[in-house]
Parts: structure tokens; C-alpha cells; sequence
């Protein structure tokens, strides 16, 4: 007769769930990420991902909207799920497992004020980010970014970056900073139309030479 082989845990052990969330903004031409600076330890004065642990009765997406709002004054955007997080030494003081999110919005549309454990909130340029995060949020950032770049290929996902009504060229401009390369402008145009999630308004973009046309999503 066989006999199972489990793992008996000790009835004190106990596990974490938190939520952190990867805030993207297109801000001066480039992408930006947002970061808080935590207040206590561990990591006090260590800039971080928005994050926090989930409570009682919440799912992982009713959390980072309360995180969000809690740590930063920022509510009712999207995000979107990046993955789980589990690594045994991801936390230095308890066990702690994170589902990693990723947004992105127009920092001119959500005032970000530091509240609860933070001390400070700042948007920082993707090629200027601080030395080292808190945490494995280094590692969360670069995959939450890496996720954007994926959805990117097939979808039109940009939450607010762009206006209600933009240009092409306002579009690869987007496109050219998240993915951090130059595209072909012709073949750019020519895959965003085929994919007729666009529509022209009829109307031009003022003050700009040659009167380009706008275009809005369907």
C-alpha cells in the first residue's frame, strides 16, 4: 500500500497576499513610471512601486484600486494583471506573495499626493529610474513593462496616454516611446488602419503644418 508524502506545516506559518501595481504616463514625449517613496521599514526612504496588501473580503483588482488610492490619491483607472509573484525571499521580513498590475494614464488627469506609509510620489523617466527599487519591484516594473510592449503588437491598448482625438504621428510617437525603437512610418500607418479599430474625425489638428488629420477609436 503506498502512502502519501505531504508536507506538514506549522500552524503559525502564514502568507501574504499583496497587489502592486506598474503606473505608466506619456508625459514630455516619453513614457514615465510613477514611484513612491516608502516611509518605514523595511526599505524606508527606498522608492517602490504603488502597493500594499490585500484585505478581507476584496479580490486582487478591488485592492489595487484601493492601494492605489490609499498610497497616491489616484482612483478609477484600468489595469491591467501582469502575473503572480511568490519567490520564498521576496520580503524580508514575512512570507508575501504579489499579484503585479499595470496601468497607464495622463499624470496631468490624476494629481498624485503622497498619503498613508508614503513620503513622497514622483513621475520618473524610464532611462532615469532610481538606482534600486524596494523590494523585487525592479524585476515587477521591467515585466509589467515588457507585458505593455506584447499588447501593444495586436491591440490599441493605451489607456489615457493619448488624447480623446490624436494624429498618426502622435500615435507612432507613443508607440516609438513604450517600444523604444523607430518605426517605418509608412508600414506603422499602414498596420494601425488595417486593423480598423480607427476612425477619422473630419476635423485637422490646429496649429500644426500640413493640418493632419485626427483620429479617435471606434
Amino acid at each position: 500500500m503506498n502512502s502519501l508524502n505531504t508536507t506538514v506545516y506549522p500552524s503559525s506559518y502564514e502568507c501574504t497576499i499583496t497587489v502592486d501595481c506598474s503606473v505608466f504616463g506619456f508625459q514630455d514625449n516619453e513614457l514615465k513610471l510613477l514611484l513612491v517613496k516608502r516611509s518605514i521599514e523595511p526599505y524606508k526612504d527606498h522608492w517602490l512601486l504603488p502597493g500594499g496588501i490585500m484585505g478581507e473580503g476584496q479580490t486582487v483588482e478591488e485592492a489595487v484600486n484601493r492601494v492605489l488610492f490609499n498610497l497616491t490619491g489616484i482612483h478609477g483607472i484600468h489595469q491591467e494583471q501582469v502575473g503572480c509573484y511568490s519567490a520564498v525571499d521576496r520580503h524580508p521580513v514575512k512570507r508575501a506573495v504579489t499579484v503585479n498590475f499595470y496601468a497607464l494614464i495622463k499624470p496631468e488627469n490624476h494629481p498624485a499626493i503622497p498619503n498613508d506609509y508614503v513620503s513622497d510620489v514622483q513621475w520618473f523617466s524610464l532611462n532615469n529610474l532610481p538606482q534600486k527599487l524596494g523590494f523585487d519591484h525592479e524585476i515587477l516594473a521591467k515585466d509589467a513593462l515588457a507585458k505593455l510592449k506584447r499588447n501593444l503588437q495586436d491591440n490599441l491598448i493605451f489607456g489615457e496616454l493619448l488624447p480623446e482625438k490624436f494624429t498618426l504621428k502622435e500615435m507612432q510617437d507613443l508607440y516609438e516611446s513604450i517600444l523604444d525603437e523607430k518605426l517605418d512610418r509608412r508600414n506603422f500607418r499602414k498596420k494601425i488602419l488595417q486593423m480598423n479599430l480607427l476612425e477619422k474625425t473630419n476635423e485637422k489638428k490646429a496649429g500644426v503644418k500640413g493640418g493632419p488629420d485626427l483620429f479617435r477609436i471606434k
